[in-house]
């Protein structure tokens, strides 16, 4: 099925997640130093709510769960400020034009880096036809690209995160929309300095909100981008539950134009 979005055709029944779906077993990708997700039957005495048990006509679940720790998740600027902002409000529009870039992380001293560099060269080798002035959405991803990104466990091991002036270049691009197939686009331990959240959702003070923070900027993180999957120019689908909070589970879905 054909669709015209933003006068580009896209195949619809073509879609590319770049999402990771969320599991109760040790296949669940994990950060932030939590086990992974339960999902288990709810209980009442002797009844159970799993049809396989004998004692229920339908499954009913009781899920917990983190949206930071457990999987693919899109978070808005609500997420590090004093004031609650929420994720479902910040997001009402879910189609955008994307760009699609890979980098390889730099080594710097213990860490590996994004720099402000490697997204403008990653860029000039995109289509330019397309600057990325013109684009809404930015997804990175990251090299070495294992398939253990999809059950990858993350607390404590220094994953790679984007510098403070990479974040500056993407906000002063007008890219609303950042995804990483990373646990987070800053350092795991950074003293709570945030310092690439901040400047991309350009907040100066997390406790009272300056006027021009990106109030409908929203970062996602967790991704998983196969190999296949060519860099350049898609039509990006921002699919979330309607969670008031600061984060939800996402489907990011990719179209080809």
């Amino acid at each position: 099925m054909l669709a015209k979005i933003n006068n580009f055709e896209i195949n619809l029944s073509k879609p590319i997640d770049i999402s990771i779906p969320l599991t109760n077993t040790d296949e669940n990708p994990i950060a932030w130093y939590i086990e992974k997700p339960v999902i288990e039957p709810v209980v009442f005495g002797d009844w159970i709510g799993k049809v396989s048990e004998g004692k229920s006509s339908t499954n009913f679940n009781n899920i917990f769960f983190n949206p930071h720790g457990h999987g693919t998740h899109t978070e808005c600027l609500g997420h590090i400020t004093n004031e609650f902002y929420s994720i479902n409000q910040s997001l009402k529009q879910f189609f955008f034009f994307a760009k699609l870039i890979t980098i390889e992380p730099e080594k710097i001293g213990e860490d590996l880096v994004i720099t402000k560099e490697h997204i403008s060269s990653s860029l000039n080798g995109t289509n330019a036809s397309t600057p990325l002035s013109k684009t809404e959405a930015l997804v990175i991803r990251t090299l070495p690209n294992q398939k253990d990104k999809k059950s990858r466990k993350y607390s404590n091991t220094n994953p790679p995160y984007l510098s403070e002036e990479a974040a500056i270049f993407i906000r002063e691009s007008e890219v609303q929309h950042l995804l990483i197939d990373l646990p987070s686009v800053d350092k795991e331990h950074d003293e709570g300095k945030l310092l690439a959240h901040k400047a991309f959702w350009n907040v100066k003070d997390t406790l009272h909100l300056n006027a021009d923070a990106r109030l409908n900027a929203t970062i996602t993180e967790m991704i998983y981008v196969p190999d296949e999957i060519e860099d350049g120019n898609y039509i990006l689908n921002l699919q979330i539950a309607s969670f008031e909070n600061d984060a939800s589970p996402s489907k990011p879905i990719l179209y080809k134009i």
